[in-house]
């Protein structure tokens, strides 16, 4: 067997980790980030929110299972760079299409295996997330370049990365039945603003009887309007949602209509900023698949997949006021671990978010039904519309 070829990871700290080349060689630049699932690599790496970072994954052994066409949330894989510990050298399993180094070499995504995993993550823990490169092949120069390199990238914060990750044009997507049902149920067109949106997502959205327009990111009130839809969908996606204005200006137009909403991950955050709320960057993120909110809907605490490194800055203890002028807003989810903003629900207009991925593909499935409560809500809303013109 020929010896796979040295890599570095540089961080910007200058700290050096110096393992095996993974995937295609070259460099990547990025902000280096931990997530920390135990299974669902593939569909960590379909996710278009991680687009612009450089993934560490905490789990030891990567790559046992292969990919499928099945599991990819989107087109294609999206961070920079990727990180691992013992990349497998054999695929083993039979759903499996090739191997997880040969889609890394076909995007494009420069990797690096043989390093300590856990002692990046702990460093990025205990530092923080912070710019970093991954270098092989040509690109694995001296360590004063290489980390000036990583020194002139271009900081998360500030940076709007939805273009990147968007549908280049509008498709659309029929309604699909229910599980175990026989047929459709359908009730409207969705309008989803597709900012990094997953394919699990979409389904699900789907299956709660809803026909798509997905809408690239770009997308003007007009536009929107145009499809006639009984409500609208923000997804998730990468990038600080600081930077994101349009979007927001799109959003309180859709609000202004009473024009019900839903908002997953990014589409939390943007629906903060609409309601008037700030956004701030956390120290390090939440990335993985165990992470505890307590939902205050119904008392119960759900463990969910995130994906995040920015958050709303609001309270969660108290009834709030929309500065946008919205009405009244409550957090309506929080994290156990940090107290940080996990949803949002607006009492005096039909809104509401979460900052988690309640399609949790790989990951638990506590809140999935969230997105019933999304169809309820679109019913609920037609139901006292109705009400109203007949009065």
């Amino acid at each position: 067997m020929t010896a796979a070829a040295p890599a570095a990871l540089v961080l910007e700290d200058g700290t050096i980790y110096r393992g095996s080349a993974y995937g295609a060689a070259g460099v990547a630049l990025g902000e280096a980030v931990f997530a920390t699932g135990m299974t669902g690599y593939q569909e960590t790496l379909t996710d278009p929110s991680y687009a612009g970072q450089i993934v560490v994954q905490t789990a030891p052994h990567i790559g046992n299972t292969g990919v499928n066409a099945e599991d990819a949330e989107s087109r294609r894989a999206w961070p920079s760079g990727y990180v691992v510990r013992a990349a497998s050298r054999v695929v083993s399993n039979w759903r499996a299409d090739e191997s997880l180094e040969a889609q890394l070499e076909r995007d494009g995504i420069v990797g690096i295996a043989g390093v300590d995993t856990r002692a990046i993550t702990r460093r990025l823990r205990s530092v923080g997330s912070m710019r970093a490169g991954v270098f092989s092949g040509d690109a694995l120069v001296d360590d004063d370049a290489m980390l000036a390199s990583v020194r002139e990238s271009p900081q998360m914060a500030g940076r709007s990365l939805a273009e990147t990750v968007t549908t280049p044009e509008a498709y659309t997507l029929p309604a699909l039945p229910a599980p175990g049902a026989d047929e459709a149920d359908p009730i409207g067109t969705l309008a989803v603003l597709d900012l990094g949106v997953k394919a699990s997502t979409l389904r699900y959205l789907r299956e709660q009887g809803f026909d798509l327009v997905v809408l690239p990111q770009s997308a003007t009130l007009d536009e929107v309007l145009a499809h006639e839809p009984v409500a609208a969908f923000y997804s998730n996606g990468p990038g600080d949602p600081a930077a994101s204005e349009s979007q927001v200006v799109l959003l309180q137009g859709l609000l202004r209509r009473d024009l019900p909403f839903f908002g997953i991950c990014f589409g939390n955050q943007l629906l903060g900023r609409a309601l008037g709320f700030g956004t701030y960057k956390l120290p390090f993120g939440h990335r993985g698949i165990n992470q505890p909110v307590l939902d205050r809907t119904t008392g119960r605490v759900e463990i969910t997949s995130q994906n995040h490194g920015f958050a709303v800055d609001a309270a969660i203890d108290q009834e709030l006021v929309s500065p946008a002028g919205f009405g009244r807003v409550e957090v309506s989810h929080f994290s156990l671990n940090d107290d940080v903003v996990e949803g949002l629900r607006a009492l005096d207009i039909p809104a509401f978010s979460v900052q988690y991925h309640p399609e949790s593909a790989a990951g638990p499935n506590d809140a999935r039904h969230l997105f019933s409560r999304f169809r309820e809500l679109v019913l609920e809303h037609r139901a006292g519309t109705s009400t109203k013109e007949a009065n």
